[in-house]
């Protein structure tokens, strides 16, 4: 079960036992032994720490980012290259209604 927890501070941050490293492993389908269980306990609450020193950074006025580098989007022309093969289309549509696919009814 997750615990609250911060490394020497009782009731704050987030902890894992070895019961929820189990867990994981289980749900993961990642086969590990007890002796393995026992030591991922301290490395994951390592890992729980450093996230929450993150949730302690001060980040008023930092806006979002999607990447750490400038990207710019490359669009190209919206142009029609393949137009105009309705029949050609058509030809494989099991139903055709006035140059249309013709489907069933499917509402009374």
């Amino acid at each position: 079960m997750l615990k609250r927890w911060v490394a020497g501070v009782s009731g704050c941050g987030m902890s894992v036992d070895k019961e929820t490293v189990m867990k994981i492993s289980r749900l993961s389908r990642i086969a590990i032994s007890d002796a393995e269980a026992d030591a991922m306990v301290p490395e994951l609450n390592g890992i729980l720490g450093w996230v929450e020193q993150l949730g302690e950074v001060d980040v008023t006025g930092v806006e979002p980012m999607t990447a750490v580098i400038p990207n710019k989007l490359r669009l190209r022309a919206d142009e029609v290259t393949d137009g105009d093969v309705r029949e050609k289309v058509l030809a494989n549509a099991p139903a055709r209604e006035e140059g249309f696919f013709g489907v069933p009814k499917v509402i009374e």
